[in-house]
């Protein structure tokens, strides 16, 4: 191990010894400066966990989750300076971690809070105009073969717990029982500068992933089975999600 990753690995690990070389410029003890800095460094990570999971914080109160992330932080360091990307595998570090196996529902939360903020830092795009949407849409020669272009910032999750309405209670502090709700399936969408999240149907949630992997929209209602297309297609002109439509090249 490079003296790099064994300073490195000392620092994200208390049970580690201070590095050996290590000296002072002002004569203070080592090991003692070495610690305060270890310390400094393991709460920023676990602040910066805190912050990208507010929600998941409150759903196991700030002592118990303060506690996982710094299980976390040991074992995990950034790959970027932006504390905003950190975290990105923390729901499959929970959906693993055995003292949380009591909120089977936190991971998913977790999963949900990230992806609200990825849709928060997603690309720019301009919505299509309503009226060219339905224009195209109403065309029985073309609707068939078109492919719908969505927001960069939409993202998809798919829940046996009710994810949304949890996280929705939680952004007024207010705790909802997962035992009373059936399971949801999330899809997130900035819209202007607010990110929206939204329960969808298991068909809606099939149709629009099959979008998203450029599918035609006739292959995409195919692949749904009990799909209200028309409830679909509206909430994502709605919403603007659409920001073009492509005409699929038909083989003669």
């Amino acid at each position: 191990m490079s003296d790099q990753h064994a300073f490195a690995a000392a620092l994200l690990d208390p049970r580690k010894a201070c590095p050996p070389g290590l000296i002072s410029a002002n004569g203070a003890d080592p090991e003692s400066r070495f610690a305060v800095y270890r310390n400094n460094v393991l709460s920023s990570l676990i602040n910066a966990l805190a912050d990208n999971y507010p929600v998941v914080m409150q759903l196991v109160g700030e002592e118990f989750f303060r506690a996982m992330a710094g299980v976390y932080v040991q074992s995990t360091a950034p790959r970027s300076p932006v504390m905003n990307d950190y975290g990105g595998d923390f729901a499959e570090f929970i959906e693993h971690f055995e003292p949380a196996a009591s909120v089977p529902y936190l991971a998913d939360v977790a999963r949900l809070e990230r992806l609200h903020r990825q849709a928060w830092h997603a690309a720019d795009a301009e919505p299509m105009a309503q009226e060219r949407i339905v224009a195209a849409l109403s065309s029985p020669t073309l609707a068939g073969h078109l492919k719908i272009g969505l927001h960069p910032s939409l993202r998809l999750l798919q829940s046996p717990f009710a994810v949304v309405t949890i996280w929705a209670a939680h952004q007024h502090q207010t705790p909802v029982p997962f035992e009373a709700f059936p399971a949801q399936n999330a899809l997130v969408l900035r819209n202007g500068l607010d990110v929206e999240v939204f329960a969808i149907s298991h068909a809606a949630h099939g149709f629009i992933a099959a979008l998203q992997q450029g599918v035609s929209l006739t292959a995409a209602i195919d692949a749904s089975n009990d799909l209200d297309l028309e409830h679909t297609l509206a909430g994502l002109i709605r919403h603007q999600a659409i920001i073009h439509l492509l005409a699929e090249q038909v083989s003669p």
